[in-house]
């Protein structure tokens, strides 16, 4: 085995990606099988291993249909995943809602969803399966659990989208806490914070205001948005033997927007 496959592979392990069937959920979903893993989505709506990317069929992927803002459909999903992954060797908490509006039309039902979802979610799945990682742990190769942040928790700037922000904020906070707690155990946690990518909810967003797709991407450094290939790469390391060193990191994905 060659130094790359020692670091980077993914055979013979089980990811959970939720939200993996469209958007960056799927991205990744793709990326892990590509690397050797089993897949595992979740998802409000039905899909299958054929309609979320190339590559994935029945012999690497399973979809789960759950909506995961329900704490009892969260928790039945939970049995389901145990079932079919007595070892989980990573989970990815990327499901999410978003919504954006002036400040006096933020609906207080839609703030509550979003932080069902966005927070509370990846937090119970954490609880449910816990078990689950803790038995796929290994000395030099510790679960992994990755949540899916934002940038829109990082940098000050409002777009109106208050309830998404405050959500994913509290997502990296308690990526933080959930390290703390949990990386003795052999479960390490830690964050992506995406910037803008090719996906339905940046599309209607551009799309709702005409001529900010061409103004955003002339404020990111790196000149252009996200790909498959680089939020599929850095999944890729955190949750493979690369990443196994890391834990209660929150890491910026987003061509210097924010950070540079």
């Amino acid at each position: 085995m060659s130094m790359i496959e020692e670091l980077f592979s993914l055979k013979g392990k089980t990811a959970v990606v939720t939200g993996g069937a469209k958007g960056i959920g799927a991205m990744i979903s793709v990326a892990l099988v590509g690397a050797g893993a089993q897949v595992i989505t979740v998802s409000r709506n039905p899909a299958s291993p054929e309609t979320i990317g190339a590559g994935l069929d029945a012999s690497n992927c399973r979809c789960l249909k759950a909506d995961l803002s329900s704490i009892e459909s969260l928790r039945q999903v939970a049995r389901d995943i145990a079932e079919l992954a007595p070892e989980l060797h990573i989970l990815v908490n990327n499901a999410g809602a978003f919504s954006a509006s002036d400040i006096a039309s933020v609906d207080p039902d839609r703030w509550d969803a979003e932080m069902a979802l966005n927070v509370r979610a990846p937090f119970f799945l954490v609880q449910q399966l816990l078990p689950n990682l803790v038995a796929a742990a290994r000395p030099d190769d510790p679960a992994r659990v990755l949540n899916i942040g934002s940038i829109a928790a990082l940098w000050p700037k409002s777009t109106g989208a208050y309830a998404y922000g405050c959500s994913k904020a509290a997502l990296h906070q308690l990526t933080r806490t959930l390290a703390s707690d949990l990386t003795s155990t052999g479960v390490h946690v830690n964050a992506i914070a995406p910037g803008f990518f090719p996906t339905e909810m940046t599309d209607g967003l551009f799309d709702a205001a005409p001529g900010s797709r061409e103004a955003t991407q002339k404020m990111v450094p790196a000149r252009r948005f996200g790909s498959a290939s680089d939020i599929g790469g850095m999944s890729i390391a955190v949750c493979s033997r690369a990443g196994a060193y890391l834990s209660g990191a929150v890491i910026p994905v987003e061509g210097g927007l924010w950070s540079a």
